[in-house]
């Protein structure tokens, strides 16, 4: 479980929120909204530790993500809304080396067989500047086909899909839900949740 309690963040002279406290259980999903600006990513940061807030804390299952450290950031998977990416390097390069840094190695086979199913089959052996948005962002995605981790951080993980792909991230989030995973997102184009309990925190 993820915990949240009384979370205050402030950019320069500007408060972005405070008194931000939630919680997210196994099986839950959060969907974070708000103008621009109002600390959506911010708040995302602070919750895989890349930041530390004002003040407040956040747990996972009762102790301070700070003093859990490496064990925390192995349960845990952060995608930001840039991905990533590496131009010079291939789609399979890219999610090879995301996924060792992430903890998690893979092979060429198993790189190629994600990658594949992120319908990419083809184009696994490119160099990312000649993919396009959208394709680049399916690079970044196919982590999560990989990852052994339960709680995903997303920021916009939507941006630049088309409708059959948004379809198949639906199903991946999906089924992580379904076994017990958690998932915290942020998103412009919100996709309904069939199998899961879902949550909303709009920040202003």
């Amino acid at each position: 479980m993820l915990t949240t309690k009384n979370l205050e963040c402030i950019r320069g002279e500007h408060r972005l929120f405070s008194n931000i406290s939630f919680s997210v259980n196994p099986g839950e999903l959060m969907f974070v909204g708000g103008p621009n600006g109002s600390g959506k990513t911010s708040l995302l940061r602070l919750l895989c530790g890349l930041s530390l807030p004002d003040s407040g804390e956040i747990c996972w299952n009762g102790t301070d993500i700070r003093e859990l450290c490496g064990d925390y950031r192995n349960v845990m998977t952060y995608l930001g809304h840039l991905g990533g990416i590496k131009d010079d390097l291939t789609a399979i390069e890219n999610l090879r080396i995301s996924s060792a840094l992430a903890g998690c190695g893979i092979d060429e086979d198993q790189a190629a067989d994600a990658l594949g199913q992120m319908g990419l089959a083809g184009r696994e052996m490119l160099p990312a500047k000649v993919l396009s948005q959208g394709q680049r962002r399916r690079v970044a995605l196919a982590r999560l086909l990989v990852t052994q981790t339960k709680l995903w951080i997303l920021d916009e993980p939507l941006t630049a899909l088309d409708i059959a792909a948004v379809d198949l991230i639906k199903g991946i989030l999906e089924h992580n839900l379904s076994t017990g995973g958690m998932v915290i997102m942020t998103t412009h184009q919100e996709i309904a949740m069939t199998a899961a309990t879902v949550h909303h925190l709009t920040l202003s």
